[in-house]
């Protein structure tokens, strides 16, 4: 029996490797002559630079960044098997883990780093970069990003701007004669999980601002800044991009990655998983066990497991989705590929007790899941 096993991470608690080993060490309880594939998966938030450097077998490397606020970090990156792609985590460089709740503040905070991030690759000579962009902290358009790669922008007085999508209100120019030319030859795939505009009721500002610290008067504040960057982003570079799927994601990072780069996005969890070869893989298993830190109705928007399973069906593969926990809709992946969904808690607890014993949770679960299994091959 060939049982592909790709998790997501249990975000604050389990890595997408540690749930996916915790889940083989089940499955070899009961299934001792199974032949076990680990594929840890992401869909381009936290873990993605993890998983696929684990799948693909690279390299992780750390580079010293300016943090959302500024101050000097150390962040990381990395390069696939292959040697010639980097993998960037924006989260890693520019993300809200990063800030004290009380000195979260998306006016402000930059994604500078994340440009210094792409600096780095370019500078070790890569040219191919996929890069994950969940878990910001910022809301700046990806103005900082731009800043970090060599761009100019200017204010009336034709002063740089202040770090941070508040200061995008006074932007009056943006000069790109400085931004890196290796950019030019680079080809940039965003993972985005998200489908947001960049302005407006579903943009940037007004959908995620909130969670990084945004009453409804910075809010408005942040959505009219994002309005004029992006006018006169699209005067400079001719591209018309605030309406894109995805443009608003990561406090408008999508829209900064497609003003200044050729970069394009898709779903993160389908760039993981062709990285991966799971589609190769996935047509010769058995079953799929997957999983994920909470299971509810957005994961069937496209979230890790569903990518998973909608692969599989192509093949008849059947999958199970092993999740921390369910909320309201989880059923809903009934319908997107995923044949049954069960929770790794056994009885209740305290969140701070699951979270801690993540990993025996998870492996006692894939041992139920394979007796389970055991009774339905005598039925």
């Amino acid at each position: 029996m060939r049982i592909i096993i790709a998790p997501d991470s249990y975000k604050g608690s389990v890595s997408a490797l540690g749930v996916a080993e915790a889940m083989e060490r089940g499955v070899l309880h009961i299934f001792p002559d199974a032949e076990i594939i680990k594929i840890p998966i992401a869909d381009g938030g936290e873990g993605t630079v993890d998983a696929l450097v684990t799948a693909t077998g690279g390299q992780k490397l750390y580079q010293a960044v300016r943090g959302p606020l500024g101050d000097t970090i150390e962040a990381y990156w990395g390069v696939l098997g292959d040697g010639e792609t980097a993998i960037i985590e924006m989260a890693a460089a520019s993300g809200l883990p990063l800030i004290p709740k009380e000195r979260r503040d998306p006016r402000v905070a930059s994604t500078y780093g994340t440009g210094e991030l792409m600096k780095a690759a370019l500078d070790k000579g890569l040219r191919k970069m996929i890069i994950g962009i969940g878990g910001s902290a910022t809301n700046d358009g990806g103005a900082g990003m731009a800043q970090a790669l060599g761009a100019r922008l200017l204010d009336s007085q034709g002063q740089e701007l202040q770090p941070g999508g508040a200061a995008l209100i006074q932007l009056a120019a943006i000069d790109l004669a400085g931004l890196d030319p290796r950019l030019a030859d680079t080809s940039i795939m965003v993972a985005c999980d998200v489908d947001n505009p960049l302005c407006g009721l579903r943009g940037a500002s007004a959908v995620y601002g909130p969670q990084k610290g945004a009453t409804p008067k910075m809010v408005s504040q942040l959505d009219e800044a994002l309005a004029n960057f992006a006018c006169i982003a699209k005067q400079v570079t001719g591209k018309d991009v605030a309406d894109c799927s995805g443009a608003g994601a990561a406090g408008g990072l999508g829209a900064g990655l497609l003003f200044f780069t050729n970069a394009r996005l898709r779903p993160g969890v389908e760039i993981v998983l062709e990285a991966t070869g799971f589609t190769e893989l996935a047509e010769k298993a058995n079953l799929i066990i997957t999983g994920e830190g909470r299971t509810d109705f957005q994961t069937a928007f496209g979230k890790a497991p569903v990518g998973v399973a909608k692969t599989a069906k192509q093949y008849g593969v059947p999958v199970v989705c092993l999740s921390g926990g369910l909320g309201e809709g989880a059923d809903a992946v009934l319908n997107q590929g995923i044949d049954a969904v069960m929770s790794v808690i056994p009885q209740p607890m305290v969140l701070e007790e699951c979270v801690k014993q993540g990993a025996e949770l998870i492996e006692s679960a894939a041992i139920r899941l394979c007796r389970l299994l055991q009774v339905g091959r005598r039925i």
